[in-house]
């Protein structure tokens, strides 16, 4: 029998008890809800929520997370400097420190209509791939455009010329949904110009990507790879619709190919690799795990511009940097029992989203910081690549990624996006100017979720923003 109240609730919101009884119904939070972290979850929720080391850091701890904090806050300097321990920066790269990009450890977002490109946003290139080619893609991801190298470098130390710049404008199309209302979506398109050493190679791919959040990363790296394979299904077995694949990516530490995590198309397998790449590729910052500056036989002055020594990012500074970013606490949820909120959870999970957005694992007990060991996470994501359809489709593949799928993206602490950031435009390369927008460029596997958000009312729709706004 359904409680009185429990039926008051579905009707407030349109919803048939027929249409409910598949999907899980709740009626209040589950045990451990409101700490999507576990014991590391931060009860923070205002402009640093994201900036917080995870609670159950001791003090001493505590220290190590804040020396790590200063290299990925404060800015790098050009070679030759006095200040032997943060030079380096460049030749060719996009901002002089980490915390330029994932502002306040957040989002980063995309420049406005016509405006120079901002610092939380790059390009991606590369060229189609053959068979010839297999090494390279199974160490690499992708083959480096010729010129240019895998990302185009906007900004340059004095006597070195940037890469190019980069605009973004938009054009847009209306979505109507079952109750009428109009939703205007934005689609990007990007203009390169002033470019620096020459024509890009014609048959360039680009990939526009904005800044991840930094928060709970060290409790995905945690996650056993056994309980993330466990939810592909490459050939989807089970009739679903839902077909999600892992990438698998090359780790340079280990020498082999492993399960990749990170990144919007789960290119990176650790944590470390991961940090290593952004100093490379966004900051010009080498370090041993990739040694050389990336630079093309083209980019002669690039070439000849003096450095910051062997390895720009001692291994010391690395592994600081490494700590930090694997303890950046989530922020607990709010509103957990909130009846607007436990309608849009039901809502979410009549619609299928829970399909990809897996809502829970448990760490490893063997975890690399004790911190992260055996805590009930909540990230609702499967870190799985699914297709996406045409509509989000980048059209450049990485390692395994092909160019319509993307991974799937951990929603917690989704909605202190704008507390945090100041904005909420979210998607890969930003487009979608609030939640609602990103929901209906979803498409792929995602299609049928999104039609059945198409089909909710007002009230429903506020309800499902309500429940994602909680996490």
């Amino acid at each position: 029998m359904f409680a009185p109240h429990r039926v008051a609730l579905l009707l407030a919101l349109g919803l048939s008890l027929a249409a409910c009884d598949k999907p899980p119904l709740f009626t209040q939070a589950e045990p451990g809800e409101a700490l999507p972290a576990g014991s590391a979850t931060v009860r923070k929720a205002d402009q640093n929520a994201f900036s917080m080391p995870s609670a159950n850091l001791s003090p001493s701890r505590r220290l190590d997370f804040s020396v790590g904090n200063s290299f990925f806050r404060n800015p790098w300097i050009s070679s030759p400097a006095t200040t032997t321990a943060r030079d380096g920066l460049g030749p060719l790269f996009n901002t002089n420190a980490c915390q330029n990009c994932h502002i306040k450890d957040g989002r980063g977002h995309p420049p406005a209509a016509d405006a120079p490109s901002a610092a939380s946003m790059l390009v991606r290139l590369s060229i189609p791939a053959s068979q010839q080619h297999a090494a390279i893609i199974e160490r690499l991801g992708v083959l480096a455009e010729p010129t240019y190298g895998n990302q185009l470098q906007d900004m340059s130390n004095p006597g070195v010329s940037p890469e190019g710049k980069v605009r973004v404008s938009y054009s847009t199309q209306l979505i109507t949904l079952s109750d009428g209302e109009r939703v205007e979506l934005r689609q990007p398109r990007l203009e390169i110009s002033q470019l620096g050493y020459g024509p890009l190679h014609p048959d360039t791919q680009f990939s526009a990507r904005i800044a991840p959040p930094m928060i709970g990363l060290g409790l995905l790296e945690a996650i056993p790879a056994a309980a993330i394979l466990a939810n592909a299904d490459p050939d989807d077995s089970n009739g679903d619709g839902i077909s999600g694949r892992a990438n698998q990516v090359w780790d340079r530490e280990q020498q082999r190919t492993v399960l990749g995590r990170f990144g919007w198309k789960a290119g990176q397998p650790t944590l470390n690799q991961q940090n290593a790449e952004a100093f490379a590729n966004d900051m010009g910052l080498t370090s041993s795990l990739v040694k050389q500056d990336n630079c093309s036989e083209a980019q002669v002055d690039c070439r000849n511009a003096p450095n910051g020594g062997e390895l720009e990012v001692s291994d010391n500074i690395l592994a600081s940097v490494l700590f930090y970013t694997r303890n950046l606490g989530v922020p607990a949820r709010r509103e957990v029992d909130a009846p607007a909120v436990l309608a849009g959870k039901n809502l979410f999970y009549q619609a299928g989203c829970q399909s990809c957005h897996t809502p829970q694992f448990t760490t490893a007990s063997d975890a690399a910081e004790p911190e992260l060991a055996n805590q009930t996470i909540r990230p609702y994501s499967d870190l799985l690549l699914h297709d996406m359809g045409e509509g989000l489709a980048d059209n450049r593949p990485e390692f395994l990624a092909n160019g319509n799928e993307w991974r799937t993206p951990p929603l917690w602490g989704i909605g202190l996006t704008e507390t945090v950031n100041g904005h909420s435009q979210f998607l890969h390369d930003g487009r979608a100017r609030n939640l609602l927008e990103a929901i209906l460029w979803h498409g792929g596997e995602a299609e049928a979720a999104k039609q059945q958000v198409i089909t909710f009312n007002a009230e429903q729709r506020s309800a499902l923003l309500a429940f994602l706004n909680s996490l």
